[in-house]
């Protein structure tokens, strides 16, 4: 959320960049500022009739001191009438903020200056590209749900059965090599100095709102309504929210997690060829980093997390290509995204498997997350940052298509200290 003296102080910036976003921001900014007067001038009012009704009240025990009864009765009235004002005044002031708050929650994080312009992700800057693209035979070219059938590794009619469309069951090598994976993830993870958390998988409403899932993503997530609970979307939130609430010093900065977790998206309203196999599903596993940075040093830590999931894409000998998006295709509480993609060479496509952002003070100030500068009184919003090190359902099915032979599937060297087999036949 931006703050409102940034808002204040920055009207023109905070509209023009968020047509960036194609985000229209003119009137909501104006009912902000508009809304803001209206609690000034009310808070003022309320403090009016604080100071009048101490004033009165230090009078009225000198009144009766003096024999003045019915003037000290007069002002006992008048102290009677302020406190009722200030009931309605503190009662209005809150219903004001409440309406301030619901409006400033509206407004999109402002995109970095390097954000490029574009409506959707066919508009999004390609930044580099790497790896060797596979050539299959024709006789060896076989997309992942046919392979994962073919060697019994996914069961994604079982997974229908137990709980519906995209919970696919994972089997014998399949479930290994997903296990191997995840290991893999949270040991160079871990070698890159970020520190492992297992967090919850539920989260409540406050923590969605810390991270920006709700109330923006709340039709994307899974509700237990009887619990007012939300089942999470990402490690991102619960990791996160570790620090809501929370001022850190200084020289603990940075603070680098990384926590493995399912996940769990509704994914209303996808459809279509894009959406089969393990594309797209409902649960699935991923490993997340997450950051905690000084505000002059968050960028310099993005490239630093972009480098690092650069390199276990390449350990695994994945082609890649990674994307600085583009306005349109960012999300709400980001200022700057990078994704990365791997080609998968049966389907003939490019599989997104992670992206890595700076949301800057964006989230921490929803979090109320600062930090204490040595040898200052003040605290300052931290910057967050988070990125997909790795998501595993679409490096799960590069992994399967891009290595397959006539004579089975070619584990990735790396993964096979962790799954203990290098082919699947």
């Amino acid at each position: 959320m931006l703050t409102l003296k940034f808002i204040q102080e920055n009207r023109k910036t905070v509209i023009d960049s968020l047509k960036v976003k194609n985000f229209d921001a003119t009137q909501l900014v104006d009912a902000i500022l508009e809304k803001d007067e209206l609690r000034k001038k009310t808070q003022q009012q309320q403090e009016e009739c604080q100071a009048q009704m101490n004033t009165i009240s230090k009078e009225i025990g000198m009144l009766f001191k003096d024999g003045k009864a019915q003037e000290a009765n007069a002002a006992k009235e008048q102290s009677t009438q302020l406190k009722e004002n200030i009931k309605v005044f503190t009662s209005r002031l809150s219903e004001i903020e409440s309406e301030l708050h619901k409006l400033l929650v509206q407004i999109p994080n402002i995109p970095h200056v390097s954000v490029p312009v574009g409506k959707c992700d066919t508009d999004n800057e390609k930044i580099r590209e790497g790896g060797v693209m596979p050539v299959l035979a024709d006789s060896a070219k076989q997309p992942h749900w046919d392979l994962a059938k073919q060697y019994d590794l996914i069961d994604f009619e079982l997974g229908v059965k137990i709980t519906g469309a995209g919970f696919p069951v994972y089997k014998g090598k399949g479930a290994r090599l997903q296990r191997a994976l995840i290991n893999f993830f949270l040991d160079e993870n871990e070698k890159a100095g970020y520190t492992e958390v297992l967090p919850p998988l539920v989260v409540n409403e406050d923590s969605g709102f810390g991270t920006g899932q709700l109330p923006d993503k709340e039709g994307q997530m899974y509700h237990v309504t009887e619990d007012n609970l939300y089942l999470i979307p990402t490690a991102e939130v619960p990791v996160t929210n570790i620090y809501r609430d929370v001022i850190v010093s200084e020289n603990e900065l940075p603070i680098k997690n990384t926590a493995y977790s399912a996940c769990f998206r509704r994914e209303a309203g996808s459809y279509g060829k894009d959406v089969r196999g393990l594309n797209r599903l409902h649960q699935f596993d991923k490993v997340e980093i997450v950051a905690i940075e000084k505000p002059e040093r968050s960028y310099a830590m993005l490239d630093s997390m972009v480098a690092h999931v650069e390199t276990l894409v390449q350990k695994l000998s994945l082609p890649y290509r990674i994307l600085k998006l583009c306005g349109g295709d960012m999300s709400f509480t980001s200022a700057l995204t990078f994704d990365f993609e791997v080609y998968s060479a049966a389907q003939e496509r490019w599989l997104e498997v992670s992206s890595v952002s700076n949301f800057e003070s964006y989230q921490a100030n929803r979090l109320k997350l600062r930090y204490r500068i040595e040898g200052e009184k003040r605290n300052q919003l931290a910057h967050t940052l988070n990125g997909s090190a790795l998501a595993l359902p679409r490096i799960m099915a590069a992994i399967l298509e891009n290595n397959q032979t006539e004579k089975g599937i070619q584990i990735p060297e790396v993964l096979v200290k962790y799954c203990g087999f290098n082919v699947i036949d």
